[in-house]
């Protein structure tokens, strides 16, 4: 019966307008989102997705964005309630009338999402085009850092040039392999290539694109040296059973 204080925490808007581009995928949707939550700082607050490019969002889109929200520091990150949840709730076997209860309920609180209506009042509000997401990858070395794409080359040489506060300028140094016949081992080889149970691994779209990809490799020739450890864990016999029907899987 004792009384419980607990401080209503700030509620940083974070307005998405705009389509991605093609060949912009989620995973660089959340990189860009997780830059600029990280510069402007979130920790201890929670974060609400609003604005007009919702509406063209998939459910696996928004879980790749909020699954990141220990990346850029926020107590938590969500999007509202609108007709995407409700078809998440269809697919995944819920009843009309468990469906048709959340609707009302959610419509009632005044909590559903409906496009054009006034905007929640936030604490603060950030803006994010998805028209100017270019593609990119995380890191180097913090996953919160970002890498446009047509950087990433110069990026990687020079991470791999210091080595604690050391610079190496040879880069050709060789290593035995045990003779693999598919490369040879220098510095700055690449020795395990992971997909692991995370963010990338809950949007479909993400694993298969990933998949179509090293098909291709395949196809033209390319293999895996074998000094290379590599590793597929999901974290969902879904996701391999789908990659198996797709047949992207085989080596």
């Amino acid at each position: 019966g004792q009384p419980y204080d607990m401080v209503i925490p700030d509620v940083v808007g974070v307005r998405l307008h705009g389509i991605r581009r093609a060949g912009v995928t989620a995973t660089d949707v959340t990189l860009a989102v997780v830059e600029l939550l990280r510069k402007h700082g979130v920790v201890g607050k929670f974060v609400e997705f609003t604005g007009s490019g919702l509406a063209g969002m998939s459910l696996p889109d928004r879980a790749t964005i909020a699954n990141m929200a220990p990346e850029y520091g926020a107590t938590i990150g969500f999007f509202p309630v609108d007709e995407e949840t409700l078809n998440y709730l269809r697919l995944s076997g819920r009843s009309d009338e468990k469906v048709n209860l959340v609707e009302a309920y959610f419509k009632e609180q005044g909590l559903f999402r409906i496009p054009d209506a006034t905007e929640p009042n936030y604490s603060e509000v950030l803006e994010i085009d998805l028209d100017t997401v270019e593609p990119a990858l995380a890191g180097p070395k913090r996953p919160q850092d970002r890498v446009l794409l047509p950087k990433v080359r110069d990026v990687f040489w020079d991470s791999l040039n210091i080595v604690g506060d050391k610079k190496i300028s040879d880069r050709s140094s060789q290593f035995n392999n045990g003779g693999d016949s598919h490369g040879e081992l220098t510095h700055g080889s690449v020795v395990i290539a992971a997909i692991t149970s995370c963010t990338n691994t809950s949007n479909p779209s993400v694993m298969l694109a990933a998949g179509i990809l090293a098909k291709k490799a395949v196809e033209r020739g390319l293999r895996v040296p074998g000094f290379v450890k590599t590793s597929l864990a999901p974290g969902s016999t879904v996701v391999i059973e789908y990659l198996r029907k797709a047949k992207v899987l085989e080596a």
